[in-house]
């Protein structure tokens, strides 16, 4: 489908000749692929992040259906690295996962069977992206800012927890989830590059 960089967090085996087998002519990118411990330093320097899951797990997040989701890939594709999420097979992402994400995209499916397996969930997801290309998508109305990296909005989010613990408005003993439903709320605003400067001061 066009896409040649795969990377696995925390692989249960790899490399894995099942894998090998299974690859279809595209051993290649599972030879080149990047494995790391923690996502987070995985998505760090990346200017978007899309997480695939069949529901919100509690942790909401602006909604793409899968080909508009595919459009705003590729949109911010040329301006920095971009990442596409995907759980394991069994318990999909966490909402510690899903925290690093500006969106959500959920593939429509029969509420009788609302999960796909992450082959097909990939597949899917990949020839969405595939198609826009091929299409020549350019741009996606609304989304022509520049947004800021992963690690940029970490470390504002950690900037905010200080500022709101120091005046008192975070009880240290009784946080909440404050912080969950500001991520939520800056997931929903998409604050560019300028508009974090700002926020930050």
């Amino acid at each position: 489908m066009g896409l040649s960089q795969l990377s696995l967090v925390s692989p249960v085996d790899f490399p894995s000749e099942e894998a090998n087998r299974l690859a279809a002519g595209a051993q290649d990118i599972l030879q080149s692929a990047t494995v790391v411990e923690h996502l987070e330093s995985l998505v760090q320097d990346s200017r978007l992040v899309v997480a695939c899951t069949a529901r919100p797990r509690g942790f909401d997040l602006p909604e793409l259906t899968p080909d508009k989701a595919a459009e705003v890939v590729l949109h911010h594709a040329r301006s920095g690295p971009v990442a596409v999420l995907y759980g394991p097979e069994r318990f999909g992402l966490s909402n510690e996962h899903l925290r690093l994400a500006r969106y959500r995209v959920t593939i429509p499916t029969s509420p009788d069977y609302p999960s796909l397996n992450l082959a097909a969930a990939v597949q899917l997801m990949s020839y969405e992206i595939y198609k826009a290309a091929a299409g020549g998508c350019s741009g996606v109305e609304g989304h022509e800012r520049s947004l800021p990296s992963t690690r940029d909005m970490e470390l504002f989010y950690e900037h905010l927890h200080g500022v709101l613990k120091e005046s008192g408005f975070i009880n240290q003993k009784h946080p909440g989830k404050i912080m969950e439903k500001l991520r939520r709320l800056f997931a929903r605003a998409e604050p560019d590059d300028t508009e974090l400067n700002i926020l930050r001061g």
